[in-house]
C-alpha cells in the first residue's frame, strides 16, 4: 500500500520536515501525518521564501491538496495547533484530529516545568512527556481532542479516512519527529531519551496503520548531528559552531538554535554508530543526507557536490554500510545523490 514513513537517524533535527515537504509534493501525496508531540519543531521554506516552523502540523500542510492528520498517537497543544492552523489558513476539510490524541494541558505543562527534567535530561518542557504519562497511568487524569471545543471543527476518526485513502491507492506520508537515537526503547543512551518510541515502525502506530501499508521508509541524516542545548546526553566527537563555520568556509555565523526552545544546540562531527543502529531496526529504502553545505559552503549556491564533499559523502557511505539516494544543501531542496545535480521539479523551498 502507498505509505511513506519518514523517521531520523540521529538525535533529531536531521532536517525530516524539508524533506517530508519536498517527498510529498515529488509524489503528489493525498494525505501527510503527524505524529508526536510539540516538544519537537520542523521547519520548512514557503512560497515566499519565509521560513515556517511547525511544531503540530506536518510541513506538507503547505501544499495546496494535502490534508493534515493529527493521529491518534499525537499529543496536542491546542493553543499551538490552532494557531498553525490559522497561519496556514487552512480550512477544516484540511484537518483532521483524531478524537483519541491526547490533550496537553496547562497542568501537565506545570508538572514537567516543576519536575526538575530540564537540568537533568535536556527536556524542552513542552508538556509532552506528562501527557504520554497521564495516557499510560490510566487512571482518568488524560484528557482527549474530542473533549475541547476549540478542536471540535477538526475531530474526525482519522483511521477510517487514511483507510479509504489507502484503498484508492493514495498516498500518505507520515512525518515522524526527533531521531532514532532518542527512542524511549531503543536509544542506547536511556535515560537521555525522549517519552515515545522513534522508530519508523512506531510511527506508523501511531498514526493508526499497517506495517503492510508501508512501503517506503526514508531515513534522514544531517552531516553534522546535534543534540539539544544543555544536559541532553552523550554526543560523540562533540565540536562547537565557530569549527563548523571555519571549515565549512561559511562568512556568516551558522550557529543553530532549536525550534522550540531557542536555546543553542549542540554539535558533533558525523558518528556512524548510531545510524548502523537505525539502520538495523528500521531497515530504509532510501537515505537522504542533509546540511552537506556544511562540509563545503560553495555546495549551498551550485547544489552540486564539490571534491570534498563528494569526498565526506563516500566516507559516511562506507560507515554506515548503505548509500545515500539525496542530498540536502541548506533549506533547499533534496538532490538525487547519483546524478549529482538539481531535481527536475521545485525544490522544497517553494510551494506549488
Amino acid at each position: 500500500m502507498p505509505v511513506s514513513v519518514v523517521f531520523g537517524g540521529q538525535f533529531g533535527s536531521e532536517g525530516k520536515g524539508k524533506v517530508v515537504h519536498d517527498l510529498a509534493r515529488l509524489s503528489g501525496a493525498r494525505v501527510a501525518v503527524r505524529v508526536g508531540g510539540p516538544n519537537s519543531g520542523h521547519t520548512v521554506i514557503d512560497k515566499t521564501g519565509a521560513e515556517r516552523k511547525f511544531q503540530s502540523l506536518p510541513t506538507a500542510s503547505l501544499l495546496p491538496d494535502a490534508v493534515s492528520v493529527i493521529a491518534a498517537g499525537s499529543y496536542v497543544d491546542p493553543l499551538i495547533l490552532i494557531s498553525e492552523i490559522v497561519q496556514g489558513g487552512l480550512s477544516p476539510d484540511r484537518v483532521m484530529v483524531d478524537p483519541n490524541a491526547v490533550l496537553i494541558t496547562d497542568s501537565l505543562k506545570t508538572e514537567e516545568l516543576d519536575s526538575g527534567l530540564r537540568g537533568r535530561i535536556g527536556s524542552t518542557l513542552s508538556g509532552t512527556g506528562a501527557a504520554v504519562k497521564a495516557r499510560i497511568l490510566r487512571d482518568g487524569s488524560a484528557a482527549f481532542a474530542s473533549s475541547d471545543d476549540r478542536l471540535k471543527p477538526f475531530i474526525r476518526e482519522t483511521r477510517e479516512f487514511m483507510r479509504g485513502c489507502l484503498d484508492r491507492g493514495e498516498r500518505i506520508i507520515i512525518e515522524g519527529t526527533q531521531g532514532f537515537g532518542l527512542s524511549v526503547i531503543h536509544s542506547p543512551e536511556y535515560p537521555y531519551v525522549t517519552t515515545r518510541d522513534t522508530s519508523a515502525a512506531g510511527f506508523v502506530s501511531e498514526a493508526g496503520l499497517s506495517p503492510l501499508d508501508v512501503d517506503d521508509v526514508v531515513m534522514v541524516l544531517r552531516a553534522f548531528p546535534i543534540r539539544v542545548a544543555g544536559n541532553s546526553g552523550p554526543l560523540p566527537n562533540e565540536i562547537d559552531w565557530q569549527t563548523v563555520r571555519r571549515e565549512s568556509g561559511y562568512a556568516e555565523d551558522v550557529t543553530e538554535y532549536t525550534t522550540v526552545t531557542g536555546a543553542i544546540r549542540r554539535v558533533a562531527r558525523f558518528d556512524p554508530a548510531i545510524v548502523r543502529k537505525a539502520i538495523e531496526a528500521n531497515a530504509p529504502t532510501r537515505i537522504v543526507l542533509n546540511h552537506v553545505d556544511y562540509i563545503d559552503s560553495s555546495c549551498r549556491a551550485s547544489h552540486r557536490l564539490s571534491a570534498r564533499a563528494e569526498e565526506f559523502v563516500a566516507g559516511v557511505e562506507v560507515g554506515i554500510g548503505a548509500s545515500i539516494d539525496f542530498i540536502g544543501f541548506g533549506p533547499s531542496g533534496i538532490v538525487p545523490r547519483l546524478h549529482n545535480s538539481i531535481l527536475p521539479t521545485a525544490s522544497a523551498s517553494s510551494v506549488q
